[in-house]
């Protein structure tokens, strides 16, 4: 591992940024091909929280919060950090007190594969954060790791830059590269979505909606008046 702290960091456009955030994780990962999901273990730290930001990414040792502090310093306006460890962890490595850092920032929110602590605060700072764990235990800043290089956050591939939306139904990333389609590929989703919620208000089965009766059939399902 390099321990390196990259500056520069091509991020996509803000407007794609918040059309995929406003979205949400749900249909961004259905869009998408149900792919960049992170694991459910990743939960929101207050009900309601949302948010969607270019990745700072940081690679940490378990129970170490050095490479945090580093990263701060290289936020801008609109980023989310995204924390994964070198293995394993729950310890506390995030509190209001970087909140308050980050969100001097312009910070958007903080995705971590391990512990946060001062949930309280957060939740009164309105700060999201979703976490591994929930963990008071403290940590030490001894060992070098890595900012702004590709990690594996949650067994998702995260690279700097990358766009990543979070809300109540998890987390999902998507590639720098692929937002401006990913933006045209939610659009549609929405727009299928809308339509099929209208038929089935107005009382029409999934069944029908989504031609399941004939392949149900094949699968060997059999209607039958009692058993």
């Amino acid at each position: 591992m390099k321990t390196i702290a990259v500056r520069h960091v091509d991020r996509a456009d803000p407007a794609h940024i918040a059309e995929l955030g406003r979205a949400g994780t749900a249909t961004v990962h259905e869009a998408i091909g149900r792919s960049g999901l992170l694991q459910p273990y990743m939960r929101p730290i207050y009900p309601g929280a949302a948010a969607a930001g270019s990745a700072i990414t940081v690679l940490a040792q378990p129970g170490d919060n050095w490479m945090l502090h580093v990263a701060v310093e290289l936020c801008q306006p609109g980023d989310l950090l995204v924390v994964g460890c070198t293995t394993q962890n729950t310890d506390g490595m995030f509190g209001d007190l970087m909140a308050t850092s980050l969100v001097s920032r312009g910070v958007v929110g903080l995705v971590i594969d391990a512990g946060c602590r001062d949930v309280a605060t957060l939740r009164e700072m309105q700060f999201p954060v979703w976490s591994r764990a929930v963990s008071a235990k403290g940590t030490v800043k001894a060992t070098l790791g890595a900012v702004n290089v590709p990690v594996i956050c949650a067994g998702a591939l995260i690279h700097p830059g990358d766009v990543v939306v979070a809300d109540e139904d998890g987390v999902v990333v998507v590639p720098r590269a692929d937002a401006g389609s990913a933006v045209t590929a939610t659009r549609q989703r929405i727009e299928k979505e809308e339509f099929n919620r209208k038929r089935l208000a107005a009382g029409e089965l999934g069944l029908d909606i989504y031609n399941m009766r004939e392949t149900l059939a094949k699968a060997g399902l059999i209607y039958v008046d009692h058993e």
